[in-house]
């Protein structure tokens, strides 16, 4: 993950000054890309802890195609909290939702018609289908779900809005040879916090859809467009940048489930994963 440091060394150099959302401030740079064998290794970073399970049950909540946080409440993923907010369903119960956010817009993404396409077993059926289309994208950005910046994100929910405006918005896949490959675009991207996540989060959706159609991992690729380093993470980073990346593990899935809906935290097995300690930062909200 030495890429990933060099990136991090280029914001700090390269980075405008900037104001943001969350009122923090950033250093930011615009239009970064890194690589990713996945035959090399699974690039979850090395220079401090990520937490996989986390990552994992993450994507399997966005597979489940839902604004309820119940699933990540009962596996103790806490990284919605800040954002999360109470609804009544018709019945009078309650739950907490982000609103119509990733899992909702890949698998219910509303039609000019008032249906829904479901775009991830759309990719999944043209990968099988017609292997070489340059249309195998999968996008999270749905403008009519868009929060209202004037409004807060637990409004925006109440409002049938997203907490938030995705910030990894966009992916695609194409097949070469028997290879299978990702780019993710990330429109906003929190290189402390949020990138090492959202790195190891699609590496891992690109193994399980390559094994759903029969094909062997390729590349990742990660392409950001605001990247930054928010000015609360910068003690954090310089700590990182003191230590030595170490190898990176591998990532073996244990079983192929009938579908990609089917797969359980216990089919991810990481091996030979051990980084430096974590490191603690506030997230900006």
């Amino acid at each position: 993950m030495k890429q990933y440091l060099d990136l991090v060394r280029d914001v700090l150099a390269q980075g405008f000054d900037k104001t943001d959302r969350t009122g923090t401030g950033t250093f930011s740079v615009f239009g970064r890309m890194l690589r990713f064998d996945l035959g090399a290794g699974f690039p979850l970073l090395t220079t401090k802890k990520v937490h996989f399970k986390s990552v994992a049950h993450e994507l399997l909540w966005f597979l489940q195609g839902t604004d309820d946080t119940s699933y990540l409440q009962e596996h103790g993923v806490s990284i919605w909290r800040e954002w999360q907010t109470e609804l009544t369903k018709p019945d009078g119960s309650t739950y907490l939702s982000i609103g119509p956010l990733y899992g909702v817009n890949w698998l219910h993404y509303k039609d000019p018609n008032g249906g829904e396409i479901n775009q991830i077993d759309a990719v999944i059926n043209e990968i099988k289908q017609r292997p070489d289309s340059r249309r195998l994208v999968v996008s999270a950005w749905n403008p009519a779900t868009l929060p209202d910046p004037s409004l807060s994100p637990q409004d925006n929910v109440r409002a049938g809005k997203g907490c938030l405006a995705p910030c990894h918005a966009f992916f695609q896949f194409v097949v070469e040879g028997r290879k299978l490959s990702c780019m993710l675009t990330q429109r906003s991207a929190d290189l402390f916090l949020g990138v090492p996540f959202n790195i190891a989060s699609y590496s891992l959706l690109t193994l399980m859809i390559a094994q759903q159609t029969g094909l062997e991992p390729g590349d990742f690729i990660w392409s950001g467009g605001d990247v930054h380093i928010y000015k609360n993470h910068l003690q954090q980073i310089e700590l990182q940048l003191t230590r030595e990346p170490k190898s990176l593990p591998t990532l073996q899935i244990k079983r192929k489930p009938e579908s990609i809906y089917d797969y359980k935290i216990d089919d991810f097995e990481l091996l030979g994963y051990e980084p430096h300690p974590g490191i603690k930062a506030p997230v900006a909200i």
